[in-house]
């Protein structure tokens, strides 16, 4: 089975669970979803998403404990589809994939097309801030003697980057061909213009 959010295969479980999903009714699902993007907006608030899962099982009258692994089974794919930037057409057809219902799987894609740009803008500052890029030192230099003739001539890039990790520094050093510090610049373009888009 293909899917977009992700290419690893899944548990036989992932697949079962979607099939339980279409024996909710539709404002018992449609209650479910509006839970998990809730939590997914607030992804702190883990202990908070647990009990509104208690209480939605005990409503229904469902077990808690099969309803949370449910539904960590669901949360795979709109992590998966964050990371890989799925549009909702995308969502949808893996939904569809996974055994969810035409119209459940339309109103979950529903759902991701209405706060896909909040996750994003969420998952984008959540990286920063893990990663935060503090300093950064580079020198040029060219290879002037080796062993290797072809060498002689070469450009090269040392990097002294400066990233804070929870509540200390830590330095990275790297040295890079030019052809990779061009690719390496490239990529810090893209990441610059997919921060601008989202902010």
């Amino acid at each position: 089975m293909l899917l977009h959010f992700t290419k690893d295969p899944l548990p036989d479980s992932v697949g079962a669970d979607f099939q339980n999903l279409n024996k909710l009714t539709e404002p018992q699902f449609f209650h479910l979803i509006e839970i998990l993007f809730h939590f997914l907006l607030e992804p702190k608030e883990t202990e908070q998403f647990m009990q509104q899962l208690s209480e939605f099982a005990g409503e229904h009258g469902m077990s808690a404990g099969p309803l949370r692994n449910l539904m960590k089974s669901v949360l795979l794919v709109p992590q998966g589809a964050l990371k890989r930037n799925l549009t909702a057409e995308q969502m949808e057809e893996d939904l569809g994939s996974l055994g969810l219902s035409k119209d459940k799987a339309a109103r979950f894609s529903q759902q991701w097309a209405e706060h896909q740009a909040a996750l994003s803008r969420l998952a984008v500052g959540h990286t920063l801030m893990v990663n935060q890029l503090v300093d950064m030192e580079w020198k040029f230099g060219v290879t002037v003697g080796t062993s290797e003739l072809q060498k002689v001539g070469n450009i090269f890039l040392q990097l002294k980057l400066v990233v804070r990790k929870g509540n200390s520094t830590e330095n990275v050093h790297m040295e890079l061909t030019l052809p990779q510090f061009y690719n390496f610049l490239h990529e810090m373009e893209r990441a610059k213009a997919s921060l601008e888009r989202f902010s």
